[in-house]
């Protein structure tokens, strides 16, 4: 059984599909403000806005590093946005790749910004999960 379709008794027995759908459009609407809001964030470290914890220590790199690594991260969440809406496969599987690779990223980020940066991680997980458990082809195809 699958998270695509699901037997129902109150449907006589036939498969209900499109299950789900509204998620997925929630996870690509997550994807894309997490997009807007790493933008501003990674303006923000590079600019070396005073928004930041002064004299934070960082695995590797500095404040502006995370910063340029966090906007490039933004920029292929809004494409991949862009590409979920538009009910790609490719870009669903793609957002995954990119919302766990954000989520890696604001780990290394927590020293600037901590509380924001555990937030936006749970919201990553959020959207992972929406784009995993109800964006198969079939909900997509079902929906449209």
């Amino acid at each position: 059984m699958t998270s695509a379709a699901y037997k129902s008794a109150g449907m006589g027995g036939r498969y209900a599909e499109g299950r789900g759908f509204g998620l997925v459009v929630f996870a690509a609407v997550l994807l894309g403000l997490l997009g807007f809001f790493n933008l501003i964030d990674g303006i923000a470290a590079i600019a070396n806005s005073h928004v930041f914890v002064a004299n934070a220590h960082y695995v590797f790199g500095n404040l502006r590093t995370w910063g340029w690594i966090t906007l490039i991260i933004a920029v292929l969440q809004l494409v991949a946005a862009g590409g979920v809406l538009m009910g790609n496969q490719v870009a669903r599987w793609f957002a995954v790749a990119v919302l766990g690779l954000n989520a890696i990223d604001q780990m290394f980020f927590l020293p600037a910004y901590p509380f924001w940066s555990l937030i936006i991680i749970a919201v990553d997980i959020v959207a992972i999960w929406g784009l995993c458990a109800y964006g198969s082809r079939e909900n997509v195809e079902a929906a449209a």
